[in-house]
């Protein structure tokens, strides 16, 4: 059974930094891993994703320059960099894991989720 298991979550200033790290056990996947997030009242949207064989990655705008996924070299666990972070960062932020070949941004396109874990932004 595969797990995906978050953290790193917290509070942040309006310009500051969080990391957050996506623990993958269970099985390899052949495919990706992603970053999703859900504010209140929305839907959860993609955020960022990196192909697990070739680590080509991609971003949803609102995040690029600021926010990096990358993968551990010798662990199976996926970070998320977050900088510059901004009040409309605030969500709680889900990792997900797809075996189907792609790097894909729905979030059905998904099968794996961790639990999530709360990012705040707030002054």
């Amino acid at each position: 059974q595969v797990q995906l298991v978050e953290s790193g979550g917290g509070v942040a200033q309006p310009g500051g930094s969080l990391e957050l790290s996506c623990a993958v056990s269970g099985r390899t996947f052949s495919s990706s891993v992603a970053w999703f997030r859900q504010a209140a009242g929305k839907e959860r949207v993609f955020v960022a994703g990196i192909a697990w064989s070739g680590g080509s990655t991609r971003y949803t705008n609102s995040v690029k320059g600021r926010f990096t996924i990358s993968r551990g070299n010798a662990e199976n666990t996926v970070y998320l960099q977050m900088n510059s972070l901004k009040l409309e960062d605030t969500a709680i932020y889900y990792c997900a894991g797809r075996t189907a070949i792609g790097l894909a941004t729905e979030p059905r396109a998904y099968n794996y989720w961790g639990q999530g874990t709360q990012v705040t932004v707030s002054s």
